[in-house]
């Protein structure tokens, strides 16, 4: 029976056809783009399963399996999301968009971190390289290996396995939204960048005739694919789209757009457009899972809600955990601020809530302690009150150096705080933890709640089986200016 599943599941190309489709093929593309949207949007309320009865065949088999999933044993599966330009493109093997994705099967929750492309790393027999070129180098040796190349990269920098990976090339991006003939998006804001890179003018003698001016209205707005894949890649606009979060946000709004467009009752009845769509997947998508692991992992994750979904960025701003500079060639460079990975690493093996405090099982070493007078190590909560990257992630790893056990961090619904807000919900009980916290934090100290906070905490996910802090913390933008 074992085996006879294993067949079933992972056999790619019967002979029987629908709507003149090979099944896999079918199921790869559609499972690929819905788990895509699933990790990146966290909207999974519409079951379209249904609606293709392959697939709820097939989900019956995988449920009666009992094989797991790399990482399932280990409650943790990562997950690398690649994007580069394309064969056709100058330098169209570097990895642009560098995404490491991690799913927690037992509590349904989803972590992601954005990777800089500029970031240096070692690479063996080739001294510091950046991170981008990890795939290109792979692919000149051996053609297929990019993907798995940059996930031992990551795996060895960052202390943890990566058991998956996608790549796909914008090239394939654009052509799948142009067979689609386009979508259909509704711009929050007016976007202007005047800094959006022009390809191939990467070298320019003349700095401003790299980039070209990108300006898209608010409002609906019908988008061909090069138009979509610049709304989603746009760095530098003026205002409220020019944030790390917003850039996030504008992609979930493409992948949102390009699966309800394929989705539709109209496009699953044609089968030309779906066979162009699986055509450019086969020719411009790469991964490593079988279809049955793709098949459990959205089973797994497809009521993932996105209050469920963290995001986290690697950058050079205050408080970020690296630091620019520029190479002996004179190129732009990022390096770990703290002159090695153990910050970032420290990010990594902590994703998610409950396990902040945890201690990494190989660093046995006692550390400095912060004792309160009933002699038990205070736990904290920090909440980032600014719109500082990484600045709740940056307190929590010095705070963690002195023992105090970190139960969650999180971003705080307001962000507009300039000085820093300890709550004692010790009550003066833990006065020795309390005056390092002030001290260190420069933060006015409160014994009770305003009622916004108390909401905020009461609305988030788990609230009656969260562990209360001794201290929860607000931290205010002069936090910034603490030597990390």
């Amino acid at each position: 029976m074992e085996e006879e599943l294993r067949n079933r599941l992972e056999y790619q190309r019967p002979p029987k056809r629908k709507l003149g489709l090979k099944i896999g093929g079918f199921l790869i593309a559609f499972l690929i783009l819905f788990f895509a949207t699933v990790l990146i949007s966290g909207d999974a309320s519409e079951s379209w399963a249904g609606r293709v009865p392959i697939l709820g065949k097939l989900i019956v088999l995988v449920e009666s399996s009992d094989k797991k999933l790399k990482g399932e044993s280990n409650d943790r599966i990562n997950i690398l999301l690649l994007g580069m330009g394309g064969k056709k493109h100058d330098g169209g093997y570097l990895t642009d968009t560098i995404v490491l994705v991690s799913l927690k099967p037992s509590t349904k929750q989803v972590a992601m971190l954005s990777i800089p492309r500029d970031m240096m790393i070692a690479v063996e027999g080739m001294g510091w390289q950046k991170i981008n070129t990890i795939n290109a180098l792979a692919e000149r040796k051996k053609d297929g290996k990019g993907g798995e190349a940059v996930s031992q990269a990551v795996s060895d920098i960052f202390g943890v396995p990566i058991h998956y990976y996608f790549r796909i090339d914008f090239e394939g991006f654009i052509n799948i939204i142009n067979h689609l003939g386009g979508v259909e998006v509704y711009v929050d804001n007016t976007l202007s960048d005047f800094r959006y890179p022009i390809a191939g003018r990467e070298d320019y003698d003349d700095y401003y005739a790299r980039f070209e001016h990108l300006y898209i209205e608010k409002g609906w707005q019908k988008m061909d694919g090069e138009l979509a894949l610049k709304y989603a890649r746009s760095r530098h606009a003026l205002g409220l789209e020019g944030s790390d979060f917003a850039r996030a946000k504008r992609q979930q709004k493409i992948i949102q757009a390009v699966k309800d467009k394929v989705l539709s009752a109209e496009n699953l009845l044609k089968p030309a457009m779906i066979n162009s769509v699986i055509s450019e997947l086969n020719e411009h998508l790469l991964f490593n899972l079988k279809i049955w692991e793709v098949l459990k992992m959205w089973q797994m994750f497809k009521d993932v809600k996105s209050e469920d979904i963290s995001n986290n960025v690697l950058d050079d701003g205050p408080g970020g955990l690296l630091v620019s500079g520029r190479s002996e060639a004179g190129a732009y460079i990022l390096t770990p601020r703290s002159g090695n990975f153990d910050d970032i690493k420290y990010l990594v093996n902590n994703f998610f809530p409950e396990s902040q405090g945890k201690k990494a099982e190989s660093n046995s070493q006692e550390k400095a302690t912060v004792i309160s007078e009933n002699n038990q190590s205070a736990k904290i909560e920090i909440k980032n009150g600014t719109w500082i990257n990484g600045l709740a992630n940056q307190t929590a790893i010095d705070l963690d150096k002195h023992n105090f056990e970190i139960l969650r961090i999180s971003n705080s619904s307001q962000r507009d705080f300039k000085d820093s807000v300890i709550y004692d919900l010790s009550y003066g009980s833990k006065k020795e933890a309390l005056k390092y916290l002030k001290d260190f934090l420069k933060a006015d100290v409160f014994l009770d709640l305003p009622d916004w906070l108390a909401e905020e905490i009461k609305l988030e996910a788990g609230f009656e089986k969260k562990e209360v802090p001794d201290f929860l913390i607000i931290l205010g933008e002069s936090a910034s200016k603490n030597n990390f």
